[in-house]
């Protein structure tokens, strides 16, 4: 499964973040795949893509982070997921 996964930095811990981003590469761990990291540009935060089959092992990694930053994780559906849902609303109407 998929998720998006937001984070912002809190102002006073962005040091702290840094740091810790350097030393380990912020990497998930085994059975969680990063497909993809952005950091926003004029702040300190961004978005990833990552893949997990275990939601637990996705809580695992933001557990390693969320004592510095706000975190957001959303469920995700490829184009190809979601055409079917959305073509079975719209013969629906």
């Amino acid at each position: 499964m998929l998720f998006i996964v937001s984070w912002t930095v809190m102002p006073d811990k962005r040091d702290i973040a840094i740091g810790r981003f350097l030393k380990t590469g912020a990497l998930p761990p085994a059975g969680v795949t990063m497909k993809g990291r952005w950091h926003a540009v004029g702040r300190v935060g961004g978005f990833g893509l990552a893949e997990a089959d275990d939601p637990a092992l996705l809580q695992t990694w933001l557990l390693e982070w969320n004592d510095i930053m706000h975190m957001e994780v959303y469920p995700a559906l490829t184009d190809e997921q979601a055409a079917p849902l959305l073509a079975a609303l719209a013969a629906k109407r």
